[in-house]
């Protein structure tokens, strides 16, 4: 008979299971209102296994021991992958002319590490790799750029370079011709800018992944992450980030995102035209 997504009775149990299993185990949020989103975004992987329910596929998940490819499918249906270059560019504008110069006021040959920490298909990180190439601050600073994502098809997109269409759709005609090249009916990133960036598939639940990623880091832009998880994951991220960030220390977070009553490591301050949360001590 194979799964169905809207049987009733029994199976809603094993509906509710899976859910707080991925819960648990990534912080990504499915309230009872969107179980049936979250069943359904699932539905089609659980046919493909051939198993008549959703208890069949929490067990995968649980306690297979060859479950992670499971696991990166799992992630890769639940999570939005759907972004584009020059986003909310006035953090990015504001990274580039006040915090860099801030950074380097004290001294001239730090390193600065910034972390592009949900960056799923990678036009963020590439983003800060041009706007900093624009304002020659791979020639004048030592900057390293690190992006990481919870999807690994995500990141496997990312480091290929290739992409298509509403990707382009902010970004000036001028930066699409200088950094991109044509591929078929898509544009390729240009090795100089993909080259500036360091990739790795990191959960942000998972502390020691996480603390060692934000270790020393300058700056963090986790944009757009935070509205997929609740209170308590979204304070024990932020947290984690705090621990192991350098002072200062700048967190940048999507314009519908608030830290406010999350954290006390963090203060809300007006950089330019952006908002950012600072860490002072």
């Amino acid at each position: 008979m194979g799964f169905n997504a809207s049987s009733p009775g029994p199976f809603r149990g094993a509906e509710i299971l899976l859910r707080d299993l991925v819960y648990e185990r990534t912080g990504l949020m499915f309230d009872n209102s969107k179980l049936d989103l979250f069943i359904g975004k699932l539905a089609p992987l659980i046919k493909a296994r051939g198993f008549d329910s959703a208890l069949d596929y929490f067990y995968l998940l649980k306690y297979d021991a060859g479950g992670q490819d499971a696991w990166n499918d799992a992630i890769d249906a639940l999570t939005v992958q759907e972004t584009y270059f020059w986003r909310e560019m006035d953090q990015i504008h504001a990274l580039s002319e006040i915090l860099i110069p801030i950074l380097l006021r004290d001294d001239p040959t730090r390193k600065i590490k910034i972390w592009s920490a949900a960056c799923a298909t990678g036009e963020e990180p590439a983003t800060i790799a041009m706007r900093l190439n624009e304002d020659a601050w791979f020639d004048r600073a030592d900057i390293e750029i690190r992006a990481s994502d919870v999807s690994k098809a995500a990141l496997d997109r990312a480091q290929e370079g290739t992409y298509c269409g509403r990707a382009f759709r902010a970004l000036p005609d001028h930066l699409k011709n200088k950094y991109f090249r044509p591929a078929g009916k898509c544009w390729s990133i240009s090795p100089s800018i993909l080259g500036r960036i360091e990739w790795g598939n990191i959960n942000l639940l998972e502390a020691g992944s996480v603390t060692e990623a934000a270790e020393h880091v300058s700056v963090i832009f986790c944009r757009n992450a935070f509205i997929y998880f609740d209170t308590e994951s979204t304070r024990n991220v932020v947290n984690t980030f705090a621990r192991a960030m350098s002072v200062p220390g700048y967190l940048f977070v999507g314009a519908a995102e608030s830290l406010m009553r999350v954290t006390d490591y963090f203060e809300l301050e007006e950089l330019g035209n952006a908002f950012v949360y600072t860490k002072h001590r």
